[in-house]
């Protein structure tokens, strides 16, 4: 019989106004994969708090057995100690600071009372072989893509000893070959005897890392699926996360003519802020009509959102040249002032650095990018910020118990909403959506689906970008393909696939190889 690891019992952790986790129970054996599934909100994140330690023994009812010992954490250095490692979805990773650095911070290589950088960097190299990580660990962490930066966070686990590594989201960020090559490296450690936890909504990756799968719902457990003995796939997956079949990830969207061309970018240009040399937008040309929804597809560093923030309001970039239509006309947006006064809004694809202020409440920030609607007189009225925040709340059903609870305590998903309904507020004509579901579960997706064609249903133009082929596919009427910083492709929607798409960003990606 195999060795249970970890067994986490009767755990049950309350905020105030919520219940975030009741009664939950988990066991994980030695060597193996164990995935955490359910909705934003559903507690996940919660739970491994607890069980690194984040959330202190005493904050929360029920016990951690971990190698057969009840334990008690304190704090996230107590469980660090016994090898339980935790990698959050926001990497914890200083830029101007070196891997080496970022690896060992906090747990400094010493000779005496001064670092030993010989050792630090040594070892460092060692850690970064391991992951398959081909860079030197004196590279600065802003130097390196997202992908290789998730990487550096394994290797700073593993120099740490983890037995137990526990990944949330690991693949939020990621394009699918650096995804795969990830998932690989998670099943290489379990050869050598490594135990994991990982917290995804792609469900596609958990069935195929996955040796067993939890689902949580509502705070609570519902069932722990095996891979040898139950029949696992993404549907039967779904219905317990949601608990409902869910029929179609891609709400039906009446086809209407489209209208008139509502923007145009025409022979774009942008040059990288910092390395102005590099041209990071190479003359780019779209056209997004009214009623319509354009998909821009592209792996990480195709150059979509310095596109995207480059249009709105010079938000990304110098050097930028080229042409900006509205409705015909020819305009100049200097900045973001600019754009939002004339009807552009831009979600960014980083809620949390960018979107939005976490430790104000959701009434603020709702109301943030149009505080003219809200005032009076110069002076914000707190009753009209608080009436548009309940409207949003409730057209967007998002899951809180007050809009003055503060934003950085919501789930992604409802975060996300949050943020849909701050640039909805300013009742832009063109919403450029940029990655509008990353690391949120299906059910909040599809809610995010129905939110985009309504903003169509009533004439607006909707830009989607996003790293998910099926998402590109399922909501767009028409697809750009980005590579290198150029326009390689323009496909209708009857027409495209995965892998017409693939093969424009392969055959351009050789081309210019050659």
């Amino acid at each position: 019989m195999a060795n249970i690891l970890l067994e986490m019992k009767n755990i049950t952790k309350t905020f105030p106004g919520v219940k975030a986790l009741d009664n939950v129970n988990l066991k994980v054996e030695e060597g193996e994969i164990h995935a955490l599934v359910g909705e934003n909100g559903a507690g996940k994140s919660t739970l491994m708090n607890v069980l690194s330690g984040i959330y202190p023994y005493g904050t929360y009812e029920g016990d951690i057995i971990y190698n057969g010992e009840v334990c008690k954490f304190n704090h996230i250095k107590d469980s660090e100690e016994r090898g339980i490692v935790i990698i959050h979805q926001e990497l914890a990773l200083i830029p101007y600071m070196t891997i080496g650095e970022n690896m060992f911070l906090g747990n400094e290589k010493k000779k005496g009372a001064a670092i030993d950088w010989q050792e630090t960097y040594g070892q460092a190299d060692k850690y970064l072989k391991t992951v398959g990580l081909k860079e030197s660990s004196r590279t600065l962490i802003k130097d390196i893509g997202v992908g290789k930066q998730q990487l550096v966070e394994i290797a700073k686990a593993l120099a740490k000893n983890a037995k137990l590594l526990i990944l949330d989201e690991p693949t939020a960020s990621l394009n699918e070959s650096d995804s795969k090559a990830l998932l690989d490296l998670m099943l290489q450690f379990k050869k050598e005897g490594m135990t994991s936890i990982i917290i995804s909504h792609k469900l596609n990756e958990i069935s195929y890392v996955a040796d067993k799968i939890t689902v949580i719902r509502d705070g609570s457990t519902i069932e722990t699926l095996d891979k040898k003995t139950d029949d696992i796939n993404e549907a039967r997956i779904i219905q317990g996360m949601v608990g409902r079949e869910l029929t179609d990830r891609f709400p039906k969207r009446e086809k209407m003519p489209v209208g008139d061309v509502s923007l145009e970018v025409k022979n774009w240009n942008v040059y990288h802020p910092l390395y102005t040399e590099r041209k990071v937008v190479d003359d780019v040309s779209i056209k997004v009509h009214r009623g319509e929804v354009v998909g821009i597809s592209g792996l990480m560093g195709a150059g979509r959102t310095e596109l995207a923030m480059s249009i709105f309001g010079k938000s990304y970039g110098t050097n930028i040249s080229g042409q900006l239509f509205l409705d015909g006309k020819e305009v100049v947006l200097k900045n973001v002032h600019d754009a939002i006064k004339h009807g552009i809004a831009y979600v960014t694809e980083d809620r949390k650095g960018n979107g939005l202020i976490l430790s104000n409440p959701i009434s603020i920030n709702t109301t943030l990018a149009n505080m003219d609607a809200v005032s009076t007189r110069g002076r914000i009225d707190k009753d009209k910020e608080y009436a548009v925040a309940v409207e949003y709340k409730e057209k967007l059903r998002t899951k809180c118990p007050t809009v003055m609870q503060n934003v950085g305590n919501l789930s992604g998903g409802n975060m996300q909403k949050v943020l849909l309904g701050k640039w909805m507020f300013t009742d832009a004509d063109i919403m450029i959506l940029d990655e509008p579901t990353r690391g949120i579960d299906v059910g909040a997706k599809y809610e995010i689906y129905c939110i985009i064609n309504q903003l169509v249903a009533e004439g607006k133009s909707v830009i989607v970008i996003s790293s998910e082929l099926p998402e590109i596919l399922g909501m767009c009427d028409r697809i750009y393909v980005m590579n290198e910083g150029k326009m390689v492709g323009e496909l209708m929607a009857e027409e495209a696939s995965q892998e017409r798409i693939m093969s424009m960003i392969v055959q351009t990606g050789e081309s210019k190889g050659e």
